[in-house]
């Protein structure tokens, strides 16, 4: 498999990767000097539709698309979503921190094409680093003229701003990081109508996650079908993948989707340590549905056949866990994060995951019931009806959904390890 992976871990960096001067001697900001001297802003936008890429940040839609439906009014926004909050997601941490330029490259092509002459870094409020990092790399962009007025002796001029968060995982979602922007409570927004047509200070925005941005760089030079022709056709390109949990080698790697989850955990990942067995693992972060080994080991790593497995690949956090893994442990860890992080606007979702936290907690402390599995089952068709994937909802966004992932994974992948769990209770009361 090692023709199908691309390492990126944090010793692959030199130790200055972060500064202008190493950026440069990389071949640096040379995508955005062909940008500005030999692309219209129409073209560079056929590239990035050209390349099939689809949305890191989770959701997977289009890239290209997205950009299309930019309304025409002005000014215009770009919006980088550093606020990565998923448990289990560290991709965006490490390009920001060890590359911000090519981060800052993107962000001045994707601003050019757009239209956008201020862009905005909202970066999660416990990414202090990466933060520091950016501002940095601002500086010394600006003053070197990548950066600033009139950039590069172009016409184009754009101004970055980076924003730091106050640590609410509810700001990972556009609207409530564009209301947090703002200065306002981070609470999602009804849509529509969608940020391209309204979105930060009431005007036209694009918010996309440092990853997607990051390989606007690369598109631009090398084009959209070149990337296009990397990995399979609807899941183009590269994509990093956060691996932890119970693995030998936990980190952040870029490959090219395809290989199946049966390489990506034991090939890349190293396997399970000490010889244990694979007992399930979270493809996508805290929000997707679980896998198990019997069922998905050999499915492909890919947008659309995770998807047509009932889960996703989301921003790329792969949790792995061994036979000695307590999922009922597991899934009220999961469940009592979204409880905690919830905004607290919309009731099924307030009200649902705490009342899940609390079923989990008493099962655990063994004062479990038989009828706490149909319990849980009952809040989360009231949070999520159908309890189907994609999830239907009765929120604005997908917070209370997605906190029912862990609950519905226990009882379709290990019903009997919960009903012995809740039996036990049971005979110690009685």
């Amino acid at each position: 498999m090692t023709d199908k992976i691309l390492t990126v871990r944090m010793d692959a960096y030199p130790a200055d990767s972060q500064t202008l001067s190493r950026y440069l001697d990389t071949g640096g900001y040379e995508a955005l000097t062909k940008a500005l001297d030999q692309m219209s802003p129409e073209e560079i936008i056929e590239e990035v539709k050209a390349s099939n890429m689809r949305g890191r940040g989770g959701a997977g839609f289009p890239m290209g698309v997205k950009w299309g439906f930019l309304a025409p009014a002005e000014p215009r926004y770009l919006v980088v979503n550093c606020d990565e909050s998923e448990p289990g997601t560290f991709n965006d941490r490490q390009l920001a921190e060890r590359d911000p330029h090519q981060l800052l490259e993107g962000i001045a092509i994707s601003s050019y094409a757009l239209g956008v002459h201020h862009a905005f870094i909202y970066v999660r409020g416990e990414y202090a680093k990466a933060a520091r990092r950016i501002q940095n790399a601002i500086d010394e962009a600006t003053e070197a003229g990548y950066l600033g007025k009139d950039i590069r002796d172009s016409d184009f001029s754009l101004e970055v701003t980076v924003h730091l968060g106050g640590g609410a995982y509810i700001c990972g979602e556009e609207t409530a990081l564009l209301n947090s922007l703002e200065g306002r409570r981070g609470e999602p927004r009804l849509k529509p109508p969608f940020p391209a047509v309204e979105g930060l200070y009431a005007q036209p925005t694009i918010v996309n996650n440092v990853e997607s941005i990051s390989n606007v760089p690369w598109i631009t030079m090398h084009g959209g079908a070149a990337y296009a022709a990397i990995g399979p056709e609807r899941s183009a390109g590269t994509k990093m993948m956060s691996i932890s949990g119970h693995i030998n080698k936990p980190g952040n790697y870029e490959i090219v989707m395809g290989m199946t989850w049966r390489d990506l955990i034991f090939d890349v990942g190293g396997g399970i340590p000490d010889g244990k067995s694979l007992k399930a693992w979270i493809p996508g972060g805290a929000s997707a549905p679980w896998f198990v080994p019997d069922v998905h080991l050999d499915t492909i790593v890919s947008i659309d056949d995770v998807a047509a497995n009932g889960s996703m690949i989301g921003a790329g956090a792969v949790v792995t866990m061994d036979e000695t893994t307590n999922v009922v442990a597991v899934a009220h860890r999961i469940v009592r994060f979204f409880a905690h992080e919830s905004c607290g606007q919309c009731t099924p979702c307030r009200e649902g995951t705490s009342w899940m936290e609390a079923v989990l907690e008493r099962i655990l402390q063994g004062g479990g019931r038989t009828e706490d599995i149909d319990l849980l089952l009952d809040i989360s068709d009231n949070i999520s009806p159908g309890l189907a994937w994609p999830p239907a909802m009765t929120t604005i966004c997908p917070l209370g959904p997605s906190a029912v992932s862990p609950v519905t994974s226990i009882t379709r992948w290990f019903r009997p390890e919960l009903e012995a769990m809740i039996a036990g209770s049971e005979v110690a009361v009685g």
